[in-house]
């Protein structure tokens, strides 16, 4: 059976882990790994998680919930962290306030991926999907307004990030080899999917498209909180995988299509 990863970082998140935890209790697919990796929060965001540890374990679901908690250096210090201690064939960001948008979603995922069909080397690199954008109480307000491409590749997010990182399923194999930069702090996502898609292309490994939505993302966040210094992280980003000239021809077409 293919076994997921679920990493949720949560640093001071009472208001909102809530509906994140219960959307992992109550997947169905059993095969689960989720690994709570917190930030030394000083709130309830630690006895949240331990009832909820304790209530899956009383309950019997197949999950296995692992919880960490001391002082980090930012959210992708933290992820590392997850990605060190994951055991699964496939890793999956879902933070503090995202959620699986069905509590069938990674049966879903493993029937229309055919991933029980699959030896583990033929399994694909990276199953994507697609995003719901919900507000701070988890209420839907919109799809996400960049959509996945039929076909992905690691050269499609010169046209922006098209998939969201919660709706980013890597091999775990792939993604310990390729950690998040700590010298970015707003958009180390956007490289880090990048890479892993550099390096399924590179062992000849295939991106498969869900065609679902696949996560629930809250719209507020770091990355929203500081724009304009994640917009200039994402210039460097891409600057560095796709050159210079792309990447300002690239930008001058947003600045056009955007009129």
């Amino acid at each position: 059976m293919v076994k997921f990863t679920v990493i949720t970082i949560t640093y001071n998140a009472e208001d909102c882990v809530g509906r994140t935890l219960e959307s992992v209790f109550k997947q169905t697919y059993e095969d689960i790994e989720h690994l709570i990796i917190d930030g030394a929060s000083s709130d309830n965001t630690l006895q949240l998680a331990k009832a909820y540890k304790q209530r899956n374990d009383t309950t019997g679901t197949g999950h296995k919930i692992i919880i960490h908690s001391e002082p980090d250096h930012g959210i992708y210090d933290a992820m590392n962290k997850g990605l060190s201690q994951a055991s699964g064939d496939y890793v999956v960001f879902m933070n503090a306030g995202d959620f699986f948008p069905q509590d069938d979603t990674l049966e879903m995922i493993v029937h229309k991926c055919r991933l029980k069909e699959n030896p583990s080397a033929e399994m694909p690199a990276v199953l994507y999907g697609n995003t719901n954008i919900v507000d701070n109480e988890g209420r839907f307000l919109h799809l996400r307004r960049l959509q996945p491409p039929a076909h992905l590749t690691w050269r499609s997010f010169r046209h922006g990030m098209l998939v969201c990182h919660q709706a980013f399923y890597a091999r775990t194999d792939l993604a310990k080899t390729t950690p998040f930069d700590m010298r970015y702090k707003y958009s180390a996502d956007v490289d880090w999917c990048i890479r892993v898609m550099h390096e399924g292309e590179r062992a000849g490994l295939t991106l498969y498209n869900i065609n679902e939505i696949v996560a629930c993302y809250t719209q507020e966040g770091a990355t929203t909180r500081h724009h304009l210094e994640s917009l200039f992280e994402r210039f460097d980003v891409m600057r560095r995988h796709y050159g210079l000239v792309s990447t300002i021809l690239m930008h001058l077409w947003f600045v056009v299509r955007k009129k």
